[in-house]
């Protein structure tokens, strides 16, 4: 366990460097927002195989197990607990909050980057990690910490359950 928690800590000290190299590679916010989806979406295509290695974890039952499932992998990789908060009537979307943010820990956002989602990783991840598992998912902030909310909330809407591809000629 302690070489996770120094795997977490590396990842959140080096994150700010990433964020501030992309805002130098790229002329607009939308750019470097799509980008840092993008990586986590990367990231999430293979951390789910280490999650799934470390858990034990099977299928999922339904989607409130699928979201008790992303709790712990933020438990896991990054340190962090959020709680899992407004269930939709039709029980196909809910909240994870976060009071606190690693990624955020020593972040502060001059004005002029208020269109940054700065965390917009996360939601990559677990758009990632889902598509794995044959789940699409969409994802996003409702409410960031660093625009002066008083916590951290990412919504997650169950979208469809995927077919397993069949490689071609393997019919």
């Amino acid at each position: 366990m302690e070489l996770e928690v120094m795997n977490s800590e590396l990842f959140t000290l080096t994150y700010g460097s990433i964020v501030a190299q992309l805002l130098q590679d790229y002329e607009n916010m939308e750019d470097v927002n799509k980008q840092l989806e993008r990586m986590g979406y990367n990231i999430g295509i293979r951390l789910i195989e280490d999650f799934l290695a470390k858990t034990g974890s099977g299928r999922c039952y339904d989607f409130r197990d699928t979201a008790e499932k992303i709790q712990s992998g933020f438990k896991i990789f990054l340190g962090i607990t959020p709680s899992i908060t407004n269930w939709s009537l039709a029980g196909d979307e809910f909240s994870l909050c976060f009071e606190t943010n690693p990624l955020t820990e020593f972040v502060e956002l001059p004005d002029n980057y208020s269109n940054l989602k700065y965390c917009n990783i996360l939601p990559g991840v677990l758009r990632g990690a889902c598509e794995m598992v044959q789940m699409e998912i969409a994802c996003w902030f409702i409410q960031d910490q660093l625009k002066n909310d008083n916590l951290t909330e990412l919504r997650v809407k169950f979208i469809k359950r995927l077919e397993d591809a069949i490689p071609a000629g393997e019919d």
